[in-house]
This record gives structure tokens, C-alpha cells and sequence, in this order.
């Protein structure tokens, strides 16, 4: 557990740049179509806040962002409509505060001082031709490639720095709000089983019995008294693909307030025996503060197969490494 140092970011978008600017986010499915893993999208969840990131769209950089939140797992947004009808239908959203100030700044036009800044591999664009490179996303690149676009731009990086950044959303409570709207409203479910759909969000209802029954105590604290503990799903329930998986117990864990939002913001997670995983990107001083380093823990024990394939989930879409 260590203080984040600030990297810099690259992502070509063209098809989403005008959702993805104006809803403040970035959002990227977890694999390629046929399943591979993809540098441009694993680097979603390298990303956190603080972060700059320029946004280049129809051969120009266009804004400039500064990352708000680590990446949530969540659902494709609705206004890309039928755009990447191939992605995957749960991917990682990244908030991103776009500052106002709009830039028209091509690198074709200063190659032969860009093209020897940028990465050797997965470049964001053709080091000879300026061209996008095909299939790239969001690419990590040297603060130096950022002082050259920003200067083009007549800016410098630090007055990115002195806009202020406090009217970013709750991009969780956002995504999960629609997707409850759209339970509501699902006349194919039966009125009881949209109850305690929505019910379930909150860990209440039957989503919360059933986990009961199958993790009564909190791992992190060894709190065992219910009305201390909170019914949280492995799988978010915003991530979730069926009802059964929204109400499944094994998709759940009861743990104490603060457990639960680490848990949330994958700050902490579990491998399959039970041992828990503590992420770098949780501060140690704020650790301590939560006594995560003091705590008489329970013994760790192997989750039942059931669960297995929820923690593959929270391990690989929700876990902060």
C-alpha cells in the first residue's frame, strides 16, 4: 500500500467521444470480442485519481481530462446505443472530469517531435503516419508527450490543476439508479420479484437472508451480530445479468460498513481459500486509520464452490491490484 504517483493517459474514441465528453466518463468492455485480453482496455483499471488524460477523436486532441475515480465495473451505457454492438455487455466505466476549455490541436502537425516521445509498444498513434493505431484505447504515455499537446494548446500542465473538480458525479449510485429503473419497468417480472430485485440493491430483503445463511460473520472484522453487518454482492448488482444472480446468496458476504465499501470500490477483495487481498492503491495511513492493520481478523476459510465464480469476477472487474 503506497501514495499514487500521477501517470498520464492517451484514449482514442472516436465512435463514443461525444458520449463519453459529455457524460464525464470513459468506458471500455473488459476483453476484445473474441475474448482476448487487451492492454488498451486492462489500463482502465490502472488509471486513478489525478490522472490526466487527452482525449483525441477525428485526428485531433480535443479536451483534456483529469481522472475522478478508480474504474467501477459497469454495464455498457445506454446512449452508445448500437455502437460496438460486439462489446461485451458489462465492461469498467472510469470517471473523468473534462475540463471546459475545448482544443483543436492535430499531431500530425508536429510529428517529428512527437513521434520519438511516444510508447515503443501500444502507441496511441502511428509514430510515421499520425494515423490512430487500429483497435487502441486508452494508452499510458510519458509526461512529456502531454507537455508538447499542451503546448500546441498554448496551456501548461499546471493550470490544469487549479479548476476545480468538485461537482463530479457518484458514477455507482448513477449506474445503479438506471438500472433499477429499468426493473421497475420490466413488466415481464413478476411485481414480488422486482421488489426484491430493487430491495436486494440495498442488501435488504431476500438477497440479504439468503446470504445470512451462507456468510453470517464479517471476514475483515469477525463482527457477527446482523444489525452491525451489511449484506454486499460479490458480483455488483449493477453488473449482475439475471435476477437469479441478484438474489443469489452465494453472491453475497456479510461485513461490517466499512468492509463493505472497500469491498465496493475494490479496495479489498478475497481469493478463492479465503484469504483476503488488500489493494495498493488503499493508502497504508488511511489503512491503519480504519484499523485494518490492528484488527483480530477469523481465520481464513475456503468460500463454498458456489462463490467461486463471483470472487473470478470481483478478483478480475472490481479488484484494485
Amino acid at each position: 500500500m503506497h501514495d499514487r504517483l500521477v501517470r498520464y493517459w492517451w484514449v482514442n474514441h472516436a465512435q463514443t467521444v461525444r458520449q463519453e465528453i459529455a457524460g464525464g466518463y470513459l468506458w471500455s468492455p473488459v476483453t476484445e470480442a473474441n475474448g482476448a485480453r487487451s492492454r488498451f482496455y486492462d489500463n482502465m483499471r490502472l488509471a486513478g485519481p489525478g490522472d490526466i488524460v487527452l482525449s483525441y477523436a477525428d485526428a485531433r486532441v480535443g479536451r483534456v481530462g483529469i481522472v475522478a475515480d478508480f474504474a467501477i465495473s459497469a454495464p455498457k451505457p445506454e446512449e452508445f446505443g448500437s455502437i460496438g454492438a460486439y462489446w461485451n455487455s458489462v465492461g469498467w466505466l472510469l470517471p473523468v472530469h473534462w475540463l471546459e476549455s475545448a482544443l483543436s490541436v492535430r499531431p500530425k502537425d508536429f510529428l517529428s517531435q512527437l513521434a520519438p516521445l511516444l510508447p515503443a509498444s501500444h502507441s496511441p498513434i502511428q509514430p510515421r503516419t499520425g494515423n490512430g493505431n487500429q483497435k487502441a484505447y486508452l494508452t499510458e504515455v510519458d509526461r512529456t508527450v502531454i507537455d508538447v499537446i499542451l503546448e500546441a494548446a498554448e496551456l501548461r500542465l499546471s493550470d490544469l490543476f487549479t479548476t476545480p473538480s468538485n461537482t463530479l458525479s457518484d458514477f455507482a449510485a448513477t449506474l445503479d439508479d438506471l438500472v433499477e429503473r429499468r426493473i421497475l419497468e420490466d413488466k415481464s417480472l413478476d411485481q414480488t420479484v422486482r421488489e426484491q430485485l430493487t430491495r436486494a440493491r440495498r442488501g435488504q430483503g431476500l438477497f440479504r437472508k439468503r446470504v445470512l445463511d451462507v456468510e453470517p460473520v464479517c471476514r475483515i472484522t469477525g463482527i457477527e451480530k446482523p444489525n452491525l453487518l451489511v449484506a454486499s454482492h460479490i458480483k455488483p448488482w449493477r453488473a449482475c445479468g439475471t435476477a437469479v444472480e441478484r438474489l443469489d446468496g452465494f453472491n453475497g458476504l456479510m461485513l461490517a460498513p466499512h468492509a463493505d465499501f472497500l469491498f465496493d470500490r475494490g479496495l479489498i477483495g478475497f481469493e478463492d481459500d479465503g484469504r483476503p487481498l488488500f489493494s495498493s492503491r488503499l493508502e497504508d495511513a488511511d489503512a491503519a486509520k480504519l484499523g485494518l492493520h490492528t484488527v483480530q481478523r477469523p481465520p481464513p476459510r475456503p468460500f463454498r464452490n458456489e462463490s467461486r465464480a463471483y470472487f473470478q469476477h470481483h478478483r478480475s472487474a472490481v479488484y484494485l491490484p
